[in-house]
């Protein structure tokens, strides 16, 4: 039974840094693809970075040279490094799970993920 934690939100002002943990228990393969999600006020959920065991990361536009996303060399647990954050950024942001050895272009896809957080919520403030 797979669990993931996420931790680290809160309020931040424009223009500053916050980081976020996702930390997994269970049996997680060290090779699954793992990402993160948000779900901004009155939006849909949508992706914001995943990793591949190999290294490959992938962002969005709306969050690339700002992101960064990393995990450890188990892969149990999960980072997502929030640089120049703007107001837009505001939302609950979620960690998943992928039990495949590579999303590749399937990375922004909800349902291409199997486990998922109960999210933590991050608000930027201008």
């Amino acid at each position: 039974h797979v669990q993931l934690v996420e931790s680290g939100g809160g309020s931040v002002q424009a223009g500053g840094s916050a980081r976020l943990t996702c930390v997994g228990s269970g049996y997680i393969n060290r090779r699954y693809s793992r990402g993160w999600f948000r779900q901004r006020p009155g939006k849909e959920r949508e992706a914001v970075a995943s990793i591949d065991a190999d290294g490959t990361v992938r962002y969005a536009d709306s969050v690339k040279d700002r992101f960064t996303i990393s995990k450890d060399n188990a892969g149990n647990t999960l980072y997502l490094q929030m640089n120049d954050v703007k107001p837009e950024d505001t939302a609950t942001y979620y960690c998943a799970v992928d039990r495949t050895y590579g999303v590749g272009t399937n990375w922004g896809v909800l349902w291409e993920y199997d486990y998922w957080g109960q999210g933590t919520q991050v608000t930027v403030s201008s």
